[in-house]
């Protein structure tokens, strides 16, 4: 359900803004996404675990609040963030 920290490696190095960014909006929101795509899998074969699912719409709101917070301080941004992300806004 988690992601390996090579992943998280790798979406952060493609993310991030400047060299030892790690916790940009956009490195944020790209982690929780993959974290999100990774437990919607889960849920496909266990369909009735509400613990996780619990977790999973926390998840959602903190990456809407997210982008919500980009899309204020820059729509650019926001738009090739959503863009890169796949995601449908």
């Amino acid at each position: 359900m988690s992601i390996t920290p090579e992943r998280k490696e790798a979406l952060i190095k493609e993310f991030a803004l400047k060299d030892s960014d790690t916790g940009s909006p956009e490195v944020q929101v790209a982690i929780l996404t993959e974290r999100i795509v990774n437990l919607t899998e889960h849920f496909k074969t266990h369909k009735k675990d509400n613990h996780s699912r619990r977790g999973l719409l926390k998840m959602v709101s903190l990456r809407r609040r997210l982008l919500d917070y980009v899309k204020n301080r820059d729509e650019a941004r926001y738009k090739s963030l959503i863009k890169r992300l796949g995601l449908r806004r």
